[in-house]
């Protein structure tokens, strides 16, 4: 009864894995053939005299032991050699010097052996599916991927895809106004797969901006059949991003084609990424036009491009400064990002009897933060500053009403100065 148990148990453990998802067939005959084959030779010393035959489709397997006929008195392996009278009881026919098949029944081997075997499998079966799960990953990394949250820790949330595999979307990789609840599913891209110890690690990510570039190719066909392409993209995860997009087709409006009619296809990446503002921009080869564009809707009086040092002062009306610099300075940053060049925003500065000064040449009286602060509101000069009323000042470059009143007195006195003179 004992031994059929085993028999049972080892059919069954064929049967294990023979379900096993992303293992082909070939694979799994040389893992179980080469399970045997380790527990064999640790019982025997060697596995070289024994054929393994799997049968995956039907579950059971065959060992043949292969041995050689010696005499009675002549005996001295019994794994390598078989007496002739044991010999004539498999064949009749046998001969001293033949070589002897018969037939090995691993059950037989007790149930340390089929333990053994167990263990062995279950090790090589483990490493198989980490290498084939880093593998299929691999490949995936930049696509997007929907998988259901199963976890959600602080740091960090555990998702599992459509085979059970885990993978973690980390808080880093989160848009800020993302929330999720377990059992519903999210959608992100593949960012890397890490293998530390045969251990694979899935990141995905909502922030990328490939994340929003695959979001673009599966709701604009035109970018899908490379009718348009997208040149450049900057984003401030779930605040905003600008998207330059570019058409081989004369006849393509490549903005219009991407915000589709009444904004149909741009509203369906908007809502994925929770209510992101995104701005389509046509591309230019031409630097100046090119971070005109960039800094829409703000319009541009005037633009001087150093391209050898990647910079670029931008001159405009007062009332279009704000438009430039955005709301928390958003439009000028994605502008620098996308073009990948450093904006300054100057106001243009009516008469040319006027002489203005950079608030940076005011360091020994105005603190470095301060004038950084200004400059983050569109201040680069002391003209700029002054346009601004007090009130203006202190909303929108959050200082306290001393500092700002120190700041005035001082670019202030400096004109006076300049008028006593």
């Amino acid at each position: 009864m004992a031994k059929k148990e085993e028999t049972i148990s080892m059919i069954d453990t064929l049967a294990e894995f023979k379900e096993l998802k992303n293992i082909d067939k070939e694979t799994m005959i040389s893992v179980l053939e080469e399970s045997f084959r380790n527990v064999i030779a640790k019982m025997f010393g060697t596995d070289e005299n024994y054929d393994v035959i799997i049968n995956p489709e039907k579950g059971d397997f065959e060992i043949w032991r292969n041995r050689m006929a010696v005499a009675d008195d002549e005996l001295e392996d019994s794994n390598l050699q078989i007496t002739i009278t044991e010999a004539r009881k498999i064949d009749p026919d046998s001969e001293i010097g033949e070589e002897i098949t018969d037939e090995v029944h691993f059950a037989k081997f007790g149930r340390r052996a089929i333990l053994n075997l167990r263990q062995t499998l279950a090790s090589k079966i483990l490493e198989l599916q980490k290498d084939s799960l880093y593998a299929k990953y691999k490949e995936r990394v930049g696509q997007i991927i929907a998988a259901d949250v199963y976890q959600v820790w602080k740091k960090e949330i555990l998702l599992l895809d459509d085979e059970g595999n885990e993978l973690l979307l980390p808080k880093s990789e989160q848009i800020p106004t993302d929330f999720y609840r377990k059992g519903e599913t999210v959608r992100a891209i593949v960012q890397r797969v890490d293998n530390v110890n045969n251990n694979p690690k899935i990141i995905l990510s909502r922030t990328d901006k490939v994340f929003l570039q695959r979001l673009f190719e599966l709701e604009v066909p035109e970018i899908h059949d490379g009718l348009i392409t997208i040149k450049a993209i900057a984003r401030i995860p779930g605040e905003r991003a600008k998207v330059a997009v570019e058409s081989y087709d004369d006849r393509i409006d490549p903005v219009g084609a991407c915000v589709g009619m009444k904004g149909s296809r741009i509203h369906g990446i908007v809502r994925e990424l929770r209510n992101e503002n995104i701005d389509v921009i046509n591309y230019t080869a031409n630097v100046a036009l090119f971070i005109q564009r960039s800094l829409s809707p703000a319009k541009i009086s005037s633009i001087r491009v150093n391209e050898e040092e990647r910079k670029a002062e931008v001159y405009l009306r007062p009332e279009e400064v704000s438009l430039a610099i955005g709301k928390g300075g958003l439009n000028i940053k994605l502008a620098c990002m996308l073009t990948e060049y450093a904006i300054d925003v100057f106001r243009d500065i009516d008469g040319a009897d006027e002489e203005d000064i950079y608030l940076d040449e005011f360091t020994d009286e105005i603190d470095g933060w301060v004038i950084e602060s200004l400059k983050n509101i569109g201040c680069y000069t002391a003209k700029n500053v002054l346009a601004l009323s007090r009130e203006e000042i202190l909303e929108r470059a959050d200082l306290e009403e001393q500092t700002v009143d120190e700041v005035l007195s001082i670019l202030s006195a400096e004109f006076e100065d300049e008028m006593n003179d």
